[in-house]
């Protein structure tokens, strides 16, 4: 069917007319297309307004989406599973990362230019892909799952315990005191991020103030320790590791050559030894009486003893790194793959950037910003403060002509400019600050788990914060002394362990912003009986989704341990930003006219970049499951 023409029996038209301000008789004789699915109502029409022109005086004005969410990737992934990679690898593996973000950049944009045209979220536009709204509506709840688990502030809420605790490293897992102590911190944590998204006009501008706090508390805390406590070795490594493409973890001896002598280059974890492979051991004791081994004797200390401790150093000696393509072509073979942190490290890719549908928010903020067909939808508004701030049941979309086709460019650079210049950025330097207190801070090798990393990064900085070592700025004549010493140590500490919590908290809001706009969206414009109700009573329903998912997410934080909160979230991540790729891209082709459409090298950019997220959700899950 030709997509100017109306179907037989729609009266969606009748139901949506062409009131918008700006319209024009012109307008009014233009016949919106109706592509896709005939259940989801059609396009309203209106004029594409003329995108704003950058220069110094508006320049904060013009930052939108791409500010809020790079703020938000400063998360989970970048605070808890890339130092945790860095400290057992260094930089090596950060190449997976700047692909990771590279992708989703190219996805932002993708999911950017559909609502640019339309005003709508992307997660409505899949919707009106056929087969349908009721089979995309099962297939995204599915993919859509790992958001339940709020381990965000259940992750927010250790730092805190460290510092209740004077130092002492929480486990809950054991003790039931902790258990308590974290349930009800990370309690508090939850019930505390929903107050953002119930006062102010727009829950967009409340969450912009929160994020734009967040990016240059923490950012201007650890670009301080970057500068004063860092040393350039260590910026080299992190810096280089974003292009080491190809290099992945193995177990290897030390002495690469045989000669039995530590030769340069050969000092993997800097320690001054020559070090063998560490032969890692398998649970040996039966904690719950299933019959099944789940756990390892422990040493006279308490600690695991997950491995044979050859040399008695306390560290696991063996993990090394090898890049695929050099091994190839020196020795004609492909490097033996070490999967022992696999999970960890496509968890780390899954979360650099955003991870997951929590991309899609995008979207919804470049309508809510009014950028392009923006202008003529709407926002959600707070429930408290956003009194006369609607939002349409349906997009808009606009005549594409000579006119129309010059603004389209003018706000598609626009959104280039967000992404590539400002969210990009912002996610590769939130991912190499963090990454950067596990390799200056911590000795390589260090084997940390989700929980106790951030501690251990913690007592590292105040060590070095309290007694420099030479080569880093703060030891410098002129310096040294001012900047160091105990007291200094003491407030580094507490305040590493505070922006923690302040990465993980304000992700929690957006995480909670996120999962309730996106179906909200979805839902106003697809449910019939959602059409029906009065635009300006959308404040309220978001309302009562925010308290429905509040209840969900409480009874996830309480039901589940930590540890299985962020490894069922993460999983799940790889798969729903892989999917989601493809949709976008099948989604862009059908719905949008061609001249909009994505050119070839989008294409099949998009369709290897779901292939990539997708392989890293089948390999952490393989692994999870004990195949690999």
């Amino acid at each position: 069917m030709n997509n100017s023409q109306s179907r037989p029996g729609d009266n969606s038209a009748r139901e949506h007319p062409a009131s918008f301000k700006g319209s024009s008789r012109e307008e009014n004789s233009f016949v919106v297309p109706y592509p896709g699915s005939e259940k989801m109502p059609r396009w309203n029409a209106g004029e594409l307004i003329e995108a704003p022109l950058f220069n110094r005086r508006n320049w904060y004005a013009l930052l939108g989406p791409g500010l809020v969410l790079g703020a938000g990737a400063i998360g989970g992934g970048e605070w808890l599973l890339g130092p945790l990679v860095t400290a057992r690898y260094g930089g090596s593996l950060l190449w997976l990362a700047t692909l990771s973000i590279l992708a989703q950049c190219l996805y932002n944009i993708e999911i950017s230019r559909y609502t640019l045209y339309t005003g709508e979220p992307i997660f409505t536009g899949k919707f009106r892909t056929k087969p349908g709204p009721y089979f995309w509506l099962i297939v995204y709840l599915i993919l859509d799952f790992g958001s339940v688990f709020p381990y965000l502030a259940a992750s927010a809420a250790t730092p805190l315990m460290i510092l209740f605790l004077g130092g002492q490293m929480p486990n809950p897992e054991v003790v039931p005191l902790h258990w308590w102590m974290h349930k009800f911190t990370a309690t508090g944590i939850f019930v505390v991020c929903l107050v953002p998204l119930i006062f102010g006009r727009k829950v967009y501008n409340s969450l912009k103030a929160v994020m734009t706090f967040k990016l240059v508390t923490v950012f201007g805390f650890l670009v301080i320790l970057a500068l004063l406590y860092s040393s350039p070795a260590t910026w080299i490594d992190i810096g280089s590791g974003f292009f080491k493409f190809g290099t992945l973890p193995v177990l290897v001896s030390e002495d690469r050559n045989g000669n039995g002598k530590l030769d340069p280059g050969e000092d993997w974890d800097r320690d001054g030894h020559l070090d063998i492979v560490e032969k890692l051991l398998p649970p040996s004791i039966d904690s719950n009486g299933d019959g099944i081994a789940d756990t390892w004797e422990t040493d006279h200390q308490g600690k695991l003893i997950k491995y044979e401790d050859i040399d008695g150093d306390g560290y696991l000696d063996g993990p090394n790194v090898q890049n695929v393509f050099v091994e190839w072509l020196k020795e004609g073979r492909f490097p033996s793959i070490d999967f022992t942190l696999i999970a960890f490290i496509a968890a780390m890719a899954a979360i650099a950037g955003n991870g997951g549908l929590s991309n899609t928010p995008i979207s919804n903020f470049t309508r809510e910003q009014g950028w392009g067909m923006g202008h003529h939808v709407g926002a959600i508004p707070s429930m408290v403060g956003g009194k006369g701030i609607t939002l349409s049941h349906v997009g808009c979309v606009f005549e594409v002509n000579k006119n129309s086709l010059s603004r389209w460019k003018g706000w598609f650079r626009h959104v280039l400019r967000d992404q590539v210049a400002i969210w990009m950025p912002s996610c590769l330097i939130g991912l190499a600050l963090p990454s950067m207190l596990s390799v200056e801070f911590l000795r390589r090798g260090t084997e940390a788990d989700r929980w106790n990393a951030a501690a251990l990064t913690a007592e590292g900085v105040g060590r070095q914060v309290a007694n420099p070592p030479d080569g880093v700025l703060a030891s410098m004549t002129g310096l040294s002394g001012v900047l160091s010493g105990p007291v200094w140590g003491n407030v580094f500490w507490g305040m590493t362990l505070f922006c923690g919590f302040l990465v993980l908290a304000p992700s929690m809001v957006g995480t909670i912003d996120g999962i309730v706009r996106r179906w909200l969206d979805t839902f106003w414009t697809a449910s019939a009986r959602l059409r029906k109700i009065d635009p300006s009573r959308i404040g309220g329903i978001y309302f009562k989704m925010i308290l429905i998912y509040s209840v969900i997410g409480l009874a996830m934080l309480w039901l589940n341990p930590p540890s299985t909160l962020i490894k069922l979230a993460t999983i799940c991540f790889n798969f729903a930003l892989g999917i989601s790729c493809w949709h976008t891209l099948v989604l862009n082709i059908v719905l949008l006219p061609p001249e909009l459409r994505p050119g070839w090298f989008v294409r099949i950019t998009m369709f290897v970049s779901g292939i990539f997220f997708f392989i890293l959700g089948t390999l952490a899950t393989l692994r999870e499951l004990g195949m690999l």
